[in-house]
């Protein structure tokens, strides 16, 4: 990414995230009583609360130690505070608005009041069952039919398991617990769908993170690719630690399986910001592919699933979007996105996009689901004769 390119996106989420706190700490700050000791008591917890998330990246960024860990776990929950209590205190004020036209201004103080107690009970809810959610992931399985064959099977299950954000919030419970679903389903194959790795190698490396991933024996294998977040902290370096662990990283390029399964996995189109190159076209990575058998492709932001119909894939892998991870934002990545979670069907091009294993910032979820996706594929073709 251009020097220019990164300054221009941290001002604009720096005044966005400085915007929320202002109005959110306004809002208490103004019903509290006129109690100096009671205001700065609340302003020092406010702001020590406000800057955790941005102090921890930046020491993560100098050096990686428990203590940065603390402040990233601690400020990905005030994240999550910060949406829903700006959310709940904007409603409150359109409320508070019509209250102030039909009854008067003599109630607004104490309504005041309740609308920002409420917004703090509901905020700290929704947190704490987000949390519980996300740290509780399931298995999403889906059924499909490709009409083709591939060598002497009828059937193969596949594994897919897409941002897992390994780093100072997701450490090694997270890799057991994945581990432990993977060793229950007991696939043919795993796909590693991209961004494996939060960010910065830092928190990975100081507790060697992928040590904790006891994948099962498969027929065909493990795979993976790039997200987004594997460039952030260096693509080469990053790669080499993932790759270290058996964990095979395909990069614009195809890979043919046993029983006549190809795979081409796709470096992520955000790529292009760090290493100044554009991908592969898909055709092109597909030059040798025999369209008579499957063809499967990961790619790991769900933005090319006309390239995939195109060119004839029959499934298509994807992460990335969290399902918004918090809900409302899942409103806002099915605007984004063709596809934002679950399954399409493109022609004769299967299109399944998984809200992730991991996640990023707060470790929270609502009105989303952790999870490893489980397709379980049939064949119905014959072979040609």
């Amino acid at each position: 990414m251009k020097n220019s390119q990164l300054i221009m996106f941290f001002t604009i989420a720096f005044t966005i995230y400085a915007i929320g706190n202002l109005y959110v700490f306004m809002k208490g700050y103004n019903v509290l009583s006129h109690a100096r000791m009671n205001r700065t008591f609340y302003t020092v917890v406010f702001i020590s609360l406000a800057t955790t998330f941005i102090a921890g990246k930046i020491l993560e960024s100098i050096h990686s130690s428990v203590f940065a860990d603390i402040l990233n776990i601690i400020g990905g929950f005030w994240l999550g505070f910060l949406l829903y209590s700006f959310l709940f205190l904007f409603i409150s004020d359109i409320a508070g608005l019509l209250l102030r036209i039909s009854a008067g201004s003599h109630l607004i103080i104490d309504y005041k009041k309740w609308s920002f107690i409420v917004t703090v009970v509901l905020s700290v809810i929704l947190i704490t069952g987000g949390f519980i959610n996300a740290i509780t992931p399931r298995i999403k399985k889906y059924d499909i039919e490709i009409d083709k064959k591939a060598g002497k099977t009828d059937d193969f299950r596949i594994a897919a398991v897409s941002d897992i954000h390994l780093g100072s919030i997701i450490r090694k419970r997270s890799m057991r617990v994945l581990s432990d679903m993977l060793n229950e389903v007991r696939p043919d194959v795993i796909f590693l769908l991209g961004d494996i790795v939060d960010g910065d190698l830092g928190p990975v490396l100081r507790g060697d993170l992928l040590a904790y991933f006891n994948e099962p024996e498969t027929k065909y294998g493990l795979y993976g690719i790039t997200g987004n977040h594997e460039f952030i902290g260096g693509a080469e370096r990053t790669i080499s630690y993932i790759e270290s662990k058996g964990i095979r990283i395909l990069k614009d390029e195809l890979v043919f399986l046993p029983d006549s399964i190809q795979v081409a996995g796709r470096l992520d189109r955000d790529s292009r910001r760090h290493t100044g190159k554009d991908r592969l076209p898909l055709e092109t990575i597909l030059k040798d592919a025999d369209r008579s058998k499957p063809i499967i492709v990961l790619d790991h932001q769900p933005v090319a699933l006309e390239e995939s119909k195109d060119s004839g894939v029959d499934l298509h892998l994807s992460g990335h979007t969290h399902n918004g991870q918090m809900w409302p934002l899942n409103l806002l990545t099915r605007r984004l996105f063709e596809l934002s979670y679950g399954h399409l069907q493109k022609g004769k091009t299967h299109v399944i996009v998984s809200s992730g294993f991991g996640l990023w910032g707060p470790r929270i979820r609502v009105g989303s689901r952790s999870e490893v996706v489980l397709v379980d594929v049939r064949l119905t073709g014959r072979e040609s004769r």
